[in-house]
């Protein structure tokens, strides 16, 4: 059986945790900031998890990294 290929727009997007789950970066912060308060820009810093459905998805293309 032939070794399964890992999308490589899902590897450089997304990171698994120990314990399985899904981590991704914030939507909403590349541009327009002035718009966003401050609040909204806080809290939009580093990576947030992914639902268990969009998880679902992304570990199907990423076949090694459970």
């Amino acid at each position: 059986m032939p070794k399964m290929k890992t999308k490589s727009g899902a590897k450089k997007r997304f990171k698994m945790t120990a314990s399985g789950k899904v981590k991704a970066g914030v939507s909403g912060k590349r541009h327009g900031m002035i718009k966003r308060t401050p609040k909204q820009i806080r809290q939009n810093r580093g990576m947030d998890l992914l639902a268990a459905a969009d998880a679902k998805i992304v570990k199907k293309y990423m076949p090694y990294n459970r």
